[in-house]
């Protein structure tokens, strides 16, 4: 029978059925808030999923459009009072739409460059120093996405490279970890490792940070290149399986950590994705051995989507913040709805992603906040694109807490 989808790993249909189409995920999918359209909402495009195994049917460009315009946030996956799992659907249906051959070849090798820079830590650190013009430089490019590109351009980066081994500095030791370093969060957010590192050390963890491989491959999962991800989920793998824990401060790298199990189909590719853990998780696991000291800002939470969605961690990082004395932690409204980075979601599709950033930053701005507190570099970049307010991951404000430094 003659399908949409090809035998590798197409969307399952038991879990296509288990979609009742009631309509929750609507008030909550950031697609559909910016297009309005059934087709762009989560039961629209399984339903779509379920087309595609009809027999005849075909991948279409305007099929292709819809799938596209999907962020991955998963926030359906948490208003599903179904427990329809969305997001191993999407991930399946992403690599058929790559295989397909409806894509242009222009868009296909904009996709590939991104994927060449983007995931390429020795080519980001040789372009970071002029990064700061790219904001200057956007509006004189007639190009959208080239100048959506040069719009999200960090005003400073802050490469640093990490001692391969950490000690614990704590009383109580609990053990070692390996550090995931990330691609862009090492180049452009060395501060935040480095903080990340002085935090794990102040609480008892010995730490080690290996500088390979240079990426986890997540945005490449995330977009449907399947290839490429599994061949960097597996280099991964045999660089930190040796561990017993895997700590990441990103919550897009921890996400797709966590899914290698899903997406290799293999037991050793599952006992690792069972020993990965956010760094938040990990604080929480264990009362606070370092003294925190006064640090008086009033900062809004930004919830990632991939980890509050896609991982469930929503409670760890508020704790960790109110532990902080003088801190108060203030909730915007609207937490649940993507800001529209979404991993190269903002570079392939920047009308929809600058909409949601904008509603993203007023709902932030509403809540007087002095600073901002979001614990992924890709939210941090289109939020600070729409809101001249100071953008923290929870790891530096803890940071300077436990230093008694001021922001």
């Amino acid at each position: 029978m003659s399908t949409a989808w090809d035998t590798e790993h197409p969307p399952e249909l038991d879990l296509i059925k288990d979609c009742v189409h009631c309509g929750f995920c609507l008030p909550t999918c950031p697609s559909y808030a910016v297009f309005e359209d059934e087709a762009d909402s989560p039961r629209g495009r399984i339903l779509l999923m379920r087309i595609g195994h009809e027999e005849g049917a075909t991948i279409s460009e305007e099929m292709v459009e819809h799938f596209d315009r999907c962020l991955g946030c998963m926030a359906c996956v948490t208003a599903c009072p179904s427990g329809v799992q969305y997001d191993k659907l999407i991930e399946r249906t992403r690599p058929q739409l790559e295989r397909s051959d409806a894509r242009t070849r222009s868009e296909r090798l904009y996709r590939r460059a991104i994927f060449a820079l983007f995931t390429h830590p020795a080519r980001l650190r040789a372009l970071a120093p002029g990064a700061k013009l790219g904001p200057k430089l956007a509006p004189l490019v007639p190009n959208a996405r080239l100048r959506a590109m040069l719009s999200l351009a960090p005003a400073k980066a802050t490469y640093r490279p990490l001692r391969t081994v950490t000690r614990s500095k704590a009383p109580v030791k609990h053990g070692t970890v390996a550090f995931m370093q990330g691609c862009i969060q090492r180049v452009f957010f060395g501060d935040v490792n480095a903080a990340t590192l002085r935090v794990l050390s102040a609480e008892g963890w010995d730490v080690h940070s290996p500088r390979t491989p240079r990426c986890c491959g997540a945005l490449q999962l995330h977009a449907g290149v399947e290839e490429e991800a599994v061949a960097l989920a597996w280099k991964t793998i045999e660089a930190y399986e040796k561990y017993d824990r895997i700590v990441t401060n990103v919550a897009g790298c921890g996400s797709a950590m966590k899914d290698y199990g899903h997406v290799l189909d293999d037991d050793r590719a599952r006992a690792f994705s069972a020993k990965v853990v956010d760094v938040h998780e990990l604080l929480a696991e264990h009362e606070p051995q370092a003294v925190r000291h006064e640090l008086p800002v009033r900062a809004a939470y930004h919830d990632a989507c991939h980890l509050a969605h896609a991982q469930g961690i929503r409670s760890q990082p508020r704790e960790l913040l109110r532990g902080i004395p003088g801190l108060e932690l203030l909730e915007p409204a609207e937490w649940e709805l993507c800001c529209g980075s979404a991993g190269i979601y903002n570079l392939l599709q920047p009308d929809a992603a600058s909409k949601l950033g904008a509603r993203k930053a007023e709902n932030l701005r509403a809540t007087g906040a002095e600073a901002i507190a979001a614990a992924n570099p890709g939210c941090a970049l289109q939020i600070g694109r729409h809101l001249d307010v100071p953008i923290y991951h929870p790891m530096t404000l803890l940071d300077l807490s436990l230093r008694g430094a001021r922001p």
